[in-house]
């Protein structure tokens, strides 16, 4: 009996789910994707999920995914291309409730990795505390994403510089340096 063997497509997707689960999982960790940011949105979304994206181009990509097109305070993802952009989506995007938490969106939005301000990061997943440099935020997104995260509720964050990603769960404590 033949197996059926994975495209190239199926496994760029798989390698792009490995680097946000341990990104997700390990807070603080940079992790790769073989390609960009693009490379979340296939391997994330499928018809039952609901996506906003800035970027025209993106939003094309995830519209063959099957995955519904839709405003910032609908959405389970959100794809930001711009730092200022991802301010205001966060001010809106789905927090979930403490009884369906899961509804809670999760923000992908750009960050200079390895510059900018110093965070301390604490909480589930981070072995005592670790430390991360992120730049290009905008000012004041970390108090935002504070005020809106009161776990279980909350939205994750992932930030993307190129091909590396840093994830940052709602669980996450995030102190500035």
């Amino acid at each position: 009996m033949a197996l059926p063997q994975p495209t190239l497509a199926d496994l760029r997707d798989t390698v792009a789910f490995e680097a946000l689960m341990w990104a997700m999982t390990r807070p603080g960790t940079v992790q790769s994707l073989p390609e960009g940011v693009a490379d979340l949105a296939l391997a994330l979304l499928d018809r039952e999920t609901r996506v906003h994206a800035e970027d025209p181009s993106l939003a094309r990509r995830i519209a063959a995914t099957g995955a519904a097109l839709a405003t910032p305070d609908r959405a389970d993802h959100a794809f930001c291309a711009t730092a200022a952009g991802a301010m205001a989506v966060l001010a809106v995007l789905p927090v979930g409730s403490a009884l369906y938490p899961d509804q809670g969106a999760t923000l992908v939005m750009p960050a200079a990795i390895d510059s900018g301000s110093l965070l301390r990061l604490t909480g589930p997943g981070v072995d005592g505390q670790c430390e991360l440099r992120l730049g290009g935020l905008p000012e004041g997104l970390l108090d935002l994403r504070s005020a809106r995260c009161r776990y279980p509720e909350g939205i994750d964050l992932v930030f993307v510089d190129g091909r590396r990603i840093v994830g940052l769960p709602r669980s996450t404590a995030v102190e500035v340096l």
